[in-house]
């Protein structure tokens, strides 16, 4: 009898080939289930959230194992710990229920990208932030000026990356945030689910916006257009961490959505 436990997992995306598991690359994944069969041999591979993109962080990427024995959760996690790098770590264990899966049954998520905006990259942050070099600052204002037309339920194939293999390009965007902090800022992107690079094209495209490059008004007409070509660069990796999963309340894990759950 197979024993299902639900993980919070949290990894430091730069020594990752993204979350799901590579023939020869390193991924998350991978090195989860390499910990896993160190002393359970014969479990089945960990399954994920999301897949985060090579070098994108994550915080809370949810993830279900499945143990043959079972375990006093804070045992497991100090089991799987002892057996993973330094650069990825389980934060939190917990059983999860029968017939829960982490990829079906969430229905939002938060990413924040951190962008630094100080006259030079903060060394200890650079890991962690997009350092935009400019010599005036990022106009914030603008950026948030723009956002309006992103919220809601719509074709976001204008902000998804060409090897994009989700099957539809409609996506509900909840809210995004622009919050100024202490040599940067933080974009904290809330909504259903994502598409392949969406976050970090529709980051690159307000950064535009605060430069100056790009009208606050203009986004509702790249959306329309459903064009790649009219929005902005793709962001680098590195500002972007998965932060936050909510899942069906039904399950009992974590908190409710605040949108509710899908019809």
């Amino acid at each position: 009898m197979a024993h299902p436990y639900f993980l919070t997992v949290a990894y430091a995306g730069a020594g990752f080939h993204g979350w799901q598991i590579q023939t020869s690359l390193r991924s998350g994944q991978g090195e989860l289930w390499k910990a896993l069969r160190a002393f359970d041999p014969e479990a089945p591979m960990p399954q994920g959230t999301g897949r985060t993109d090579a070098g994108v962080h994550a915080r809370a990427q949810g993830v279900l194992i499945h143990a043959k024995r079972e375990w006093e959760p804070y045992r497991l996690l100090t089991a799987l710990n002892a057996h993973l790098p330094g650069d990825l770590r389980v934060m939190a264990v917990q059983a999860a229920p029968e017939g829960f899966f982490p990829r079906q049954h969430a229905v939002a998520k938060r990413y924040v990208y951190r962008l630094g905006l100080g006259p030079a990259a903060d060394p200890l942050q650079a890991p962690y932030r997009w350092h935009v070099h400019q010599a005036q600052s990022l106009d914030l204002a603008a950026m948030a000026e723009a956002v309006p037309p992103l919220l809601g339920t719509h074709d976001f194939s204008a902000f998804r990356c060409a090897e994009c293999a989700a099957r539809t390009p409609v996506r509900t965007l909840h809210a995004i945030r622009i919050v100024p902090g202490e040599g940067g800022a933080e974009l904290i992107f809330e909504g259903s689910s994502f598409l392949m690079h969406q976050v970090r094209i529709m980051a690159g495209t307000l950064v535009e916006v605060g430069r100056g490059k790009r009208e606050p008004g203009s986004l509702a007409q790249v959306l329309q257009s459903g064009d790649r070509r009219r929005a902005g660069l793709t962001a680098p990796p590195q500002g972007l961490c998965l932060e936050k999963v909510w899942y069906e309340a039904r399950w009992g894990l974590g908190d409710p959505s605040p949108w509710g759950e899908r019809a």
